[in-house]
């Protein structure tokens, strides 16, 4: 377990090399940048009539060669003022448009999202797991079709639509607003939450939609093996045959699934953010992405890639939490 664990966060460092490879390259390849945005500002509010456009490529490394530019961003070729600093050294750079370390930026906004995320998370298996469960135990029956009628309509509608909606229609029926103020969670728990439990019941349960159906799905798998029809036999009550034996094993595939949807859930709650207003990492990476803050937008990337290889890795361990037959080779 040990070797195998080593092993797996040793990838993590050509995994997220890899990354940094693509969002570097990637995003230099998006028409335009911040030169064209800050020229087009300046034309529009009339403050200049010409601006020498090369030199303002230079003062941002623009006019550079692309392996030059990268390698400064990794830290192994040196800044222009001779020192080394960049990813390697654990710097992420300073925000062109803020003119702010992107490592001071990104540990304001990741608690927002952070909270965000683990509350929708947590809500998404609170909804899926019950529902999931007892529909397997009463199939076809009325709870059955409504649990699965349920989940089918939440896979289908994005996130951004029931997130509208869910703003729209209640101001315009109740004259219900969610509140658009974020407060830290220090500063005023209730009132955290009052602004938080929203959006992440929204996320939730597009999430769970599907999650939902992948439960039913292993536990009628399960409830079918000989082993559960012996529990069965030996008299043993509903609750202990889906506690001590189905529950567990019916856990196994959906605990892939579980990490398999974090990613979803990170990218479906940036529009999220962006729709209640909420100070993430969501909210942030659309204003970098529009302004061609090149160095942001990598930050942010980098940490989220980080993030989602982390819990990959947790997601094998859990494996064998859950199966002791599971061996780490």
């Amino acid at each position: 377990m040990r070797a195998y664990l080593i092993r797996r966060l040793l990838l993590v460092i050509p995994t997220v090399f890899i990354i940094t490879l693509i969002i570097f390259f990637l995003m230099r390849m998006v028409p335009g940048d911040i030169v064209d945005d800050l020229v087009w500002q300046m034309e529009e509010a009339g403050t200049i009539s010409e601006v020498d456009e090369d030199l303002l490529r230079a003062h941002y490394g623009l006019g550079e060669p692309a392996v030059i530019q990268y390698g400064r961003f990794l830290g192994i070729t040196p800044q222009k003022n001779g020192k080394f600093a960049g990813l390697l050294q654990g710097d992420l750079g300073v925000s062109w448009k803020q003119r702010r370390p992107v490592t001071e930026m990104i540990g304001e906004k990741l608690a927002v999202t952070f909270e965000l995320g683990l509350l929708s998370f947590i809500l998404a298996q609170l909804i899926s797991l019950p529902i999931g469960i007892i529909s397997a135990l009463r199939q076809n029956t009325l709870a059955d079709y409504v649990g699965r009628s349920f989940a089918i309509v939440f896979i289908s509608f994005p996130s951004f639509w029931v997130a509208t909606m869910v703003i729209v229609f209640p101001g315009l029926w109740w004259g219900y607003l969610p509140p658009v103020r974020w407060t830290p969670f220090l500063d005023n728990p209730l009132k955290n939450l009052n602004g938080v439990w929203v959006p992440a019941l929204v996320s939730a349960l597009l999430m769970g939609g599907g999650m939902m159906r992948w439960v039913r799905t292993m536990m009628l798998e399960v409830l079918r093996q000989d082993y559960i029809r012996t529990a069965w036999s030996k008299g043993l009550v509903e609750t202990l045959v889906v506690a001590r034996h189905a529950l567990k094993n019916t856990m196994i595939p959906v605990v892939t699934i579980m990490g398999l949807q974090i990613p979803i859930l990170i990218g479906g709650n940036i529009i999220i953010e962006q729709i209640f207003n909420l100070p993430g990492m969501g909210f942030m990476t659309i204003t970098a992405l529009n302004t061609r803050d090149y160095p942001l937008v990598s930050g942010i990337m980098i940490v989220l890639s980080f993030g989602i290889v982390l819990i990959n890795v947790i997601t094998d361990i859990m494996y064998g939490v859950l199966d002791p037959k599971v061996q780490y080779d």
